[in-house]
Order: structure tokens, then C-alpha cells, then sequence
């Protein structure tokens, strides 16, 4: 004879008494176990809902490691404690197959269904779907998409950085009455040493630290986290540096550092113009993590390497290739002696952004 479930097999003797009994029970995948106890090093609360016997429900619980069971629950009290913790300020995320789940993963902040053993109702309400029904995956997914979001804020914060180091070399030049930059080398530095730095930083690999960071706060802006502190500070590095090698370039030209009201300077202008694009160079690798040292990050980013080879050699050629020159208004006896001190000015932007990631890593330990 068969069960009700017409697949465990029942042995009955003759008489009809019970003789035997053949029980069936899903094999917990280990892969699963250690995706729970990331989400708990996340800080990530998990709470097991199931209709099913509370002594099943806390032995399951207990291998996977699962502290918070709710047993022999209804599929409308399912959607009521999903609602519960909204109330109390979670977001949450409801993982079920069945018919009876598909309430509360509608409820959820993210529902996500099983691809594989998931009925239609659940998958079509779904905001998410396993194609490998693997509960381990929900953690690579939480992995990626912090990954993203972390890679968005460094090219946010890389061009605002940039952006705001060009308008204050113009503002400071203007209020004393030079000229540090031309329009051209405005767009050559927003086309070329812009754009290829930030695209490349988003396909940066993940912080090592990234899974055993809190969840993240979703009313947080943008800026949060001293974005904008660091956008500011290194707005002004970038620009102090810049108009540092326009007066070097000016006394080279004129003999004198003063260069309030002074005559245009062919010298000036090239070393701001080469200092500016190495150092927006430099400070994308900057970018590749917001507190952590770059020396300490595993692995390279050969997409940013390859930007910085690029930029390299296409702001080389303007400089030191006469025709090119004389179309961007600069020096045409350019020196490699310059070249040498505008490399200088342009490297310390590591070092200065090193040293206040130091503090800020001080700071934020002693914060926590």
C-alpha cells in the first residue's frame, strides 16, 4: 500500500495491523548551512515559517542553524508576521514554493520563489526567481548586488571629485586674474580622463569586507558614510595641486611665482593641464575602495589599468607632439623635467588620500 503522498510505501500484514513504515525526509544541501551563517554574520535575521510540527520544525532549524522557528503556521498567518516585521522596521525578503507561500511573498519587501519545485502562483508573484532552487544563491545575489551599489558610489564619487577640482582651479584662477585651463582642456579632461577611469571602476571586484558589513540602512542618501566630506576634501586636493604646477610651469616661464593678474603662461598652463589629468588618474585607483588602503585590496582592476594606460599616453601625446600642442594653446619646449615634477604632484594624491583613509579607518573602529 502507498501513503497519502502516493510515494512512501506502507507494509501491512494480513491482518491489516501495521507492520512496517518507510519515511522519506529532504536532504538539507551543505551549501545552505554555510549560505546561513553568512546571513548572520551579515547581521541578516532569519526566521524559519512553516505549517509543519514544531519538533520537525526546531530539528530542522537546529541543523541549519536557524535560532527563530515559527511552527504549524497557517499560510495567512505567514503574510501577517512578514507584515509584522515591516512594521517594526525591517526589510524583508520571503523565500517559499507553494501555493500557500505565495500571500506572504507578496507581502514581502522581495518575494522569491523556487524556479525549479515552485507552483506557477508563487514564481508569478515573485519579485525574484531561483533557477537552481538554492538557497545559497540568495547570498551570492546579496554579495553582487552590494558590489554594484559599492561601484556606483566610487564613479559618483570619483567624477563629482573631479568635476569640483575643475571648477575650483577656474574659480581661484579668475579670481586672480589668470588663466589656468582653456575650454579644450576642460573637454579633453571630461571625454578622456573621466570617462574611461569611471567606467572601469564599476567592474571593480568587491571589498573584502563586503558580507560582514550590517545591512544597510535603505533611507541612507548617497552621500552617506562620509561621501561628502570626501568628495569636498578631495575636490580641493586635486585643485591645490593643480594650481600648485601652474605656478610652477609660470616661474619656469616668467621667473616669479606671483601670478595674480600676471600674462598668460604657456608653461603655466601645461603643467596644470598635465597635472590635473595625471592626477584624476591617479585618484581612481583612489576609488577602489572608500576606507580601505589600495594596497591592501586583493586582486587588480586591468580594466582600470588599462584607463590609466590610455590616458596616459593620449595626454603624452598632447603635450609633447608639437602640432597637437600648439592646437591645445600649449608649451611646445615642454620638458621632460616638468613632465617628471607634474608626475610628482600627481602621485601624491595617494598619498595624501592614504593617510586620511588611515584616520578615517581610526575613527569609524572607535565609532562602532
Amino acid at each position: 500500500a502507498l501513503s497519502g503522498d502516493g510515494k512512501t510505501p506502507i507494509y501491512m500484514a494480513a491482518d491489516g495491523k501495521l507492520t512496517a513504515l518507510f519515511a522519506v525526509a529532504d536532504a538539507i544541501k551543505p551549501d545552505a548551512v554555510e549560505a546561513i551563517r553568512l546571513l548572520k554574520e551579515m547581521n541578516v535575521k532569519l526566521v524559519m515559517l512553516t505549517g509543519d510540527n514544531s519538533l520537525t520544525a526546531k530539528a530542522v532549524a537546529a541543523k541549519v542553524g536557524i535560532d527563530e522557528v515559527r511552527s504549524e503556521v497557517l499560510p495567512g498567518d505567514k503574510a501577517g508576521e512578514v507584515a509584522r516585521l515591516q512594521n517594526m522596521g525591517y526589510t524583508v525578503a520571503m523565500v517559499g514554493d507553494g501555493v500557500n507561500d505565495a500571500a506572504s511573498i507578496k507581502t514581502a519587501d522581495i518575494g522569491v520563489g523556487m524556479g525549479i519545485t515552485g507552483t506557477d502562483v508563487t514564481k508569478n508573484v515573485a519579485d525574484m526567481v531561483l533557477a537552481d532552487d538554492n538557497f545559497a544563491t540568495i547570498v551570492s545575489a546579496v554579495e553582487e548586488g552590494r558590489r554594484i551599489y559599492d561601484n556606483i558610489r566610487k564613479a559618483i564619487q570619483f567624477l563629482l571629485a573631479s568635476n569640483a577640482s575643475e571648477v575650483l582651479s577656474i574659480f581661484t584662477a579668475t579670481l586672480l586674474g589668470f588663466t589656468i585651463l582653456e575650454p579644450v582642456h576642460l573637454l579633453w579632461i571630461n571625454l578622456i580622463t573621466d570617462c574611461f577611469p569611471a567606467l572601469s571602476l564599476a567592474m571593480e571586484r568587491e571589498d573584502d569586507d563586503i558580507m560582514r558589513r550590517p545591512p544597510r540602512n535603505p533611507k541612507e542618501g548617497i552621500f552617506a558614510n562620509g561621501m561628502g566630506f570626501e568628495v569636498a576634501y578631495q575636490g580641493v586636493m586635486l585643485a591645490a595641486i593643480t594650481v600648485a604646477a601652474y605656478c610652477i610651469g609660470h616661474f619656469r616661464d616668467l621667473g616669479t611665482w606671483n601670478v595674480i593678474g600676471s600674462a598668460a603662461s604657456p608653461h603655466g598652463m601645461t603643467m596644470a593641464f598635465l597635472t590635473m589629468n595625471l592626477a584624476e588618474i591617479f585618484h581612481s585607483f583612489n576609488m577602489r575602495t572608500q576606507h580601505g588602503s589600495i594596497f591592501a585590496k586583493k586582486g587588480q582592476n586591468m580594466w582600470l589599468w588599462g584607463s590609466f594606460a590610455l590616458a596616459l599616453l593620449l595626454t603624452s601625446a598632447v603635450v609633447f607632439i608639437d602640432p597637437i600642442a600648439e592646437v591645445f594653446s600649449l608649451a611646445t619646449d615642454f620638458g621632460f623635467d616638468e613632465f617628471v615634477i607634474a608626475f610628482a604632484l600627481a602621485l601624491s594624491t595617494i598619498v595624501i588620500v592614504e593617510i586620511v583613509k588611515c584616520f578615517q579607518r581610526m575613527y569609524y573602529k572607535n565609532k562602532r
